[in-house]
């Protein structure tokens, strides 16, 4: 008689007792080994960004860079991951994403103590650019494993992984609210954190998926590069509306609150805080609303939550109402990628990997793009009206989601 059903941290299994012969067996489920896994591994990619994008405000005053200068700066984090974009693609589509991913998750939390020894400006940008191409090959590598391992579970699962990555942000954000109370330069906070995300990185890296999963016919997948076509343009176009605002989460909300809330030294990164605190949570709940609502409608209401969010942090500037809103912001953008992501993963005419390769290329140009019309803006008026200019450009994801017909839905 089967009487219990256990998941541990890397095996989940089956108990069957028998009460006549007082025996009892175990049956475990390969599955739960690579879905913890790479949950692991989502969880080191979103530890390492946020411990970088929680110490924004502390690099740029030790740099003495301006609005302007900072999202100059900046630009090059996605410049780095637009210029590995294509290479990441193909490397994972050839090599298999395990192995690629043993070697960029393991270069990338490296590459973040580079970060946190900058003296000057030149090697801040060098740092990052670097710290953006490790960035995406984790990232590709990591989602294709992800989507491979949804293809075993046979139902969405793929919110869930991006929920630890917002999880571990948050966990990230709250290790540096320590870490700055306590007065602890980012070069020792960032050492810590390599010390963490390395131990779990030898720790699990045995356990990834051996072999990508591909939906797409044997003959295409051979092809190095396959055209993409209206349907992965469309989710591209989707994650570019998603991402310009969730880049502005990352990179400005410290800078936002620092100028225009300003309120005490230890609130600093209350917004962003709250922002991954809400990704997380609608990360986890995705799955769910999915297979209750659709994936369109649940797209299209994300645009709607991602513009009024921002919107309430630029009417009502005090603590309160832009934390409020800040939260919103990152309800509206919890899903929104990882849908992307998991439906570009189907597509029958592209390597998994490249299909995400593809729609994250078009969705980082977000991340490209806004650090710069943050910083420009700002310098030429306010930061509350360049928040207000990317409030509504978060409205493209209502609109192109409308044009979307998911694959099995």
């Amino acid at each position: 008689m089967q009487i219990l059903f256990i998941p541990l941290p890397l095996i989940e299994f089956c108990v069957d007792f028998d009460f006549e012969r007082m025996n009892f067996s175990l049956k475990f489920t390969t599955q739960r080994y690579y879905r913890v896994a790479v949950s692991v591994f989502f969880f080191i990619l979103g530890f390492s960004f946020s411990s970088w994008t929680s110490r924004i405000p502390d690099i740029k005053n030790a740099l003495h860079l301006s609005e302007a200068g900072l999202g100059a700066v900046l630009f090059a984090l996605p410049i780095g991951q637009l210029t590995a974009m294509g290479l990441s693609g193909f490397l994972v589509s050839n090599y298999g994403s395990k192995r690629i991913l043993s070697f960029a998750l393991f270069l990338y939390p490296t590459t973040l103590l580079g970060l946190g020894a900058v003296t000057a400006i030149w090697q801040l940008i060098a740092a990052l650019f670097l710290f953006g191409m490790f960035a995406n090959l984790c990232g590709i590598s990591i989602n294709t494993q992800g989507v491979g391992v949804e293809r075993l579970y046979k139902r969405s699962i793929m919110a869930s992984f991006h929920g630890v990555w917002s999880l571990a942000g948050f966990t990230g954000g709250l290790l540096s609210t320590f870490m700055v109370g306590y007065e602890v330069s980012p070069f020792v906070h960032f050492c810590i954190v390599y010390g963490i995300v390395i131990t779990l990185f030898l720790t699990m890296r045995n356990y990834a998926m051996p072999r990508d999963i591909s939906s797409a016919s044997k003959k295409k997948e051979k092809r190095s590069f396959v055209k993409p076509d209206k349907y992965i343009l469309s989710l591209g176009m989707i994650a570019f509306g998603s991402m310009i605002c969730e880049g502005t989460m990352f990179d400005w909300s410290g800078v936002y609150f620092e100028k225009v809330i300003n309120p005490p030294k230890e609130l600093i990164r209350l917004g962003y805080i709250a922002f991954m605190f809400a990704m997380a949570s609608g990360r986890f709940t995705a799955d769910k609303l999915v297979t209750r609502f659709g994936t369109s409608r649940i797209l299209q209401f994300s645009g709607i939550i991602i513009t009024s969010g921002l919107l309430i942090s630029v009417i009502f500037p005090n603590l309160i109402a832009a934390t409020a809103g800040f939260l919103l912001v990152g309800i509206g953008t919890s899903s929104v990628v990882p849908l992307c992501y998991s439906l570009a993963g189907k597509s029958k005419i592209m390597h998994p990997s490249v299909a995400i390769a593809t729609v994250s290329s078009i969705g980082f140009s977000g991340f490209l793009i806004g650090p710069p019309i943050i910083g420009f803006v700002a310098e030429l008026s306010s930061l509350q009206w360049s928040f207000a200019l990317i409030a509504f450009l978060g409205l493209a994801t209502s609109l192109m989601a409308t044009r979307i017909k998911p694959i099995n839905e």
